[in-house]
C-alpha cells in the first residue's frame, strides 16, 4: 500500500484538519486568500502547523454541503493540532486579529480531522472485525 512520501522518500504521516466552507457574498476570492496565508502562514512559521492548502471547487463540480473552498491543515500528530488549538484560544494578539480575518470572510464553516492511512505502526492479521 502507498503511504505519503515527503521529498527524501520517508514516510510523511500527517493529520488532516479539513475545513470546508464558503465566502460571504461580496467578498472577494484574493481577499479571502491574502487572509488566510496571513492566519495560516503566521501558525506555519511558528511551528504550530507543519502545512495548509486551499482547494477551490472546479468547474462547479464538489457535493454542495461541503462548500466551494477546502482548506487542509497539515499537523504531525494530535499534539501538535492541541497546540496550535491552544495558541489560537488564547484570543490575544496577533492571532486573534488573523483569525477574525479569516473568520470574518466565511459561511457555512465545517470542520473534520483525518489522518494518513494505513497507520504504519499498524499490525495485521489479527483482526477480528
Amino acid at each position: 500500500m502507498a503511504l505519503p512520501l515527503d521529498r527524501k522518500g520517508a514516510l510523511n504521516e500527517m493529520d488532516v484538519y479539513q475545513i470546508s466552507c464558503d465566502l460571504k457574498p461580496g467578498v472577494r476570492d484574493y481577499t479571502f486568500v491574502a487572509a488566510l496565508d496571513g492566519y495560516l502562514g503566521s501558525l506555519k512559521s511558528a511551528g504550530k502547523i507543519e502545512g495548509w492548502r486551499l482547494l477551490r471547487r472546479k468547474l462547479g463540480f464538489g457535493m454542495p454541503a461541503l462548500g466551494e473552498f477546502q482548506i487542509l491543515i497539515e499537523t504531525r500528530d494530535l499534539a501538535q493540532l492541541d497546540a496550535a488549538f491552544s495558541a489560537v484560544s488564547t484570543r490575544n494578539e496577533p492571532v486573534e486579529g488573523a483569525h477574525h480575518g479569516v473568520n470574518s470572510l466565511v459561511v457555512n464553516f465545517q470542520a473534520a480531522l483525518y489522518r494518513d492511512f494505513p497507520d504504519a505502526h499498524r499490525v495485521t492479521g489479527g483482526e477480528r472485525f
